[in-house]
């Protein structure tokens, strides 16, 4: 038990620090070569608008990842089609992605985050292709796991935010929604609370948490993550339409 509560405590931090860093620009860095080596794997499964949805990119990732993804997708509870939006977003399908903050591969985990997923998951390379997807939708499942008072539209776009931000931002947006009295088990009322994050409201901070900002610390990347669950979710719904 000794051992048991250190690492629980490590992983809750984890939960805490989110994926793709929402305060800057992700500088993508993909190693070619290895990129055109990629096994090549079944064929996309398609309906007539599939050349109409899908770029190359998007039918190679695939081709080469569509079984990694169906499989992890399936054991953790998510539509691969879902798993396959954030990759888009987050690398656009670069095994090589990553961050100047340091955050990697197709599910661009974050250093802490992907190591305390490695040590859980017991895997070697956070950074190998099929160890980084597992991790991720692990991870995705972690934070879904969390709005369970939710309805599934708005636990989503929850889990997504918090996927993209941090939990602790989600978190705090809620306290500060039912503050406001809003509902802060829905998507809209999180998402009209988070730019009230900024340090332009630290008068509104000393209100709710009796200082002058939010538990998390200031919050000035609010629009990068709403952008982020939109677009997220319109790559969804391109999915949904293209494959089966």
């Amino acid at each position: 038990m000794k051992k048991t509560v250190p690492t629980l405590l490590f992983f809750v931090l984890t939960l805490m620090c989110g994926c793709t860093p929402s305060s800057e620009d992700i500088a993508r860095r993909a190693d070619a070569q290895s990129v055109g080596k990629e096994e090549i794997g079944p064929a996309v499964e398609s309906t007539p608008d599939t050349l109409e949805l899908l770029d190359a990119a998007t039918e190679r990732c695939i081709r080469n990842y569509g079984p990694t993804i169906k499989r992890y997708a399936g054991r953790y509870g998510f539509d691969w089609r879902l798993v396959l939006a954030i990759m888009k977003q987050e690398s656009r399908f670069l095994r090589a992605a990553e961050s100047h903050k340091g955050a990697e591969g197709l599910m661009q985990l974050m250093p802490v985050t992907g190591e305390e997923l490695a040590r859980k998951l017991e895997l070697d390379d956070i950074s190998h292709p099929e160890h980084n997807i597992q991790a991720g939708i692990f991870y995705l499942r972690r934070l879904y796991d969390l709005f369970e008072g939710s309805g599934d539209a708005d636990r989503l776009k929850l889990t997504l935010a918090a996927y993209n931000a941090g939990l602790s931002r989600v978190i705090d947006a809620q306290e500060l929604a039912s503050y406001l009295h809003a509902k802060p088990a829905e998507w809209q009322a999180v998402k009209d609370a988070l730019p009230l994050l900024s340090k332009r409201f630290y008068t509104l901070h000393r209100s709710v948490w009796g200082q002058d900002k939010p538990k998390s610390g200031w919050f000035g990347n609010a629009r990068q993550t709403l952008k982020y669950v939109d677009s997220v979710m319109d790559y969804y719904d391109d999915f949904r339409l293209a494959l089966n």
